[in-house]
């Protein structure tokens, strides 16, 4: 069996997921499966991605579901990996030559202790996203990376399946799709150390349709997925500036959906009910940014 799934959750990207095809072609190293998750495109993704297991150059795994979000092909794809570990490379992202080569190195004979290793993402320039992973620390925890050593910028996570699935599937929410993905990272950064990697294994490039560039959207058709997302990072927040941060969000999301029983889940009421002018403020301002 293969060391390495790479999973490309996918929506109407046909015209751009040929990058991440030229890139597997290009591996150094053969150790991999590529896994598409198909979360009901409507245009020519089915027809593309066949072409390319008819030619028989990697091994490709096709899965099409119904359109439920980003976290609902990740689902899916934890349903469905079966090698050891696994990194998710978007549908509008690639890797370098060399990345699955270097996963497969980092990861032979890893620790039971570690969830997985991290890793760099880069633009097409090679100017590394945010700030490397300080030289000197040889484990991690994914939320200290940002609130402890100062790391800057998204990382590229490669985990354990068998860690991974020990988790609970992100929930699902009627009328709405999408529910931040860190929430796993939350759980595993609890029970596990990741392995710093200071090596580039994803390039990344921001489509002007992704949510990146949509976030005040996201927060104002998503506000239960967001609230779910706040209520982890509150609990297990490292600081109370953190806390506070999520307590506001928290906030500005059960106005949205007008239910309050959402603040009373939280473990640090004290932290919430601080933040309730200002999650107010945000609310409105949300509104404002987003008015029709």
């Amino acid at each position: 069996m293969k060391t390495l799934t790479v999973f490309t959750p996918t929506y109407n990207r046909a015209y751009c997921l040929n990058q991440v095809y030229e890139s597997l072609l290009r591996q150094t190293s053969t150790n991999f499966i590529w896994l598409i998750i198909d979360d009901g495109s409507t245009d020519n993704t089915r027809e593309l991605v066949q072409s390319w297991i008819n030619e028989s150059k990697i091994e490709i795994q096709y899965c099409y579901k119904e359109n439920g979000g980003m976290h609902t092909g990740h689902n899916k794809a934890y349903e469905l990996i079966k090698t050891e570990f696994n990194v998710c490379i978007d549908s509008d992202d690639f890797m370098p030559d060399n990345a699955v080569e270097t996963i497969v190195k980092e990861t032979q004979d890893l620790s039971q202790e570690y969830a997985g290793i991290i890793g760099l993402d880069a633009d097409k320039n090679g100017n590394i996203i945010g700030t490397k992973i300080p030289s000197q620390l040889t484990h991690c925890k994914l939320n200290e990376l940002y609130t402890k050593y100062g790391v800057q910028g998204d990382k590229k996570l490669v985990y354990r399946t068998d860690v991974v699935k020990k988790y609970p599937a992100y929930p699902e929410f009627r009328g709405e799709k999408f529910v931040p993905l860190d929430y796993k990272c939350l759980l595993i950064d609890q029970a596990y150390d990741l392995k710093p990697v200071n090596e580039v294994f994803c390039i990344v490039e921001y489509q002007p349709d992704g949510s990146t560039l949509n976030i005040f959207r996201q927060y104002r058709k998503n506000p239960r997925g967001f609230a779910f997302s706040r209520l982890s990072r509150i609990q297990y927040g490292n600081t109370f500036k953190e806390q506070f941060k999520n307590a506001i969000h928290l906030v500005s999301s059960a106005l949205f959906v007008k239910d309050f029983s959402l603040l009373k889940q939280t473990q640090k009421p004290e932290v919430v009910l601080l933040a309730l002018p200002a999650g107010l403020l945000l609310n409105l301002y949300v509104r404002f940014k987003t008015r029709k």
